[in-house]
């Protein structure tokens, strides 16, 4: 459902219940559990910053920030013209190239603050 409209409505759960033959509060569960599931619309692309610990210790707190504020949009929002959303994932797989942002299905590794701006430009967000 998430890949063909963009988010689970609540008014899907029962729905995905029936048909996974499984209770509403168990699918409940699992979407609200797993960050990967949108309860809400989010923008036209989905940045996310990788937040685990090789990130964390290569400088993603820098990035977020960096990200804001070129953004004007927090971590967990989509900014008010719905062109993107600033969501946290923990773990991209690509720790070795720490910090990791996701634009979107693309994966970029060593994205430091000035870097973030060419992956930003890159994806038609700059």
């Amino acid at each position: 459902m998430q890949d063909h409209i963009g988010y689970i409505p609540e008014s899907a759960l029962p729905v995905i219940a029936e048909v996974l033959n499984l209770s509403v509060a168990e699918v409940h569960g699992v979407v609200t559990f797993y960050h990967w599931f949108r309860r809400s619309p989010g923008g036209r692309k989905i940045l996310r910053v990788c937040r685990a610990e090789a990130c964390q210790a290569m400088g993603a707190n820098a990035l977020v920030a960096a990200a804001e504020a070129r953004l004007g949009v927090v971590m967990h929002g989509t900014r008010a013209d719905g062109a993107v959303t600033l969501d946290p994932v923990y773990c991209l797989g690509n720790c070795g190239c720490a910090p990791a942002v996701m634009v979107d299905d693309r994966v970029y590794g060593r994205v430091t603050p000035e870097r973030l701006e060419e992956v930003l430009v890159a994806e038609g967000l700059a």
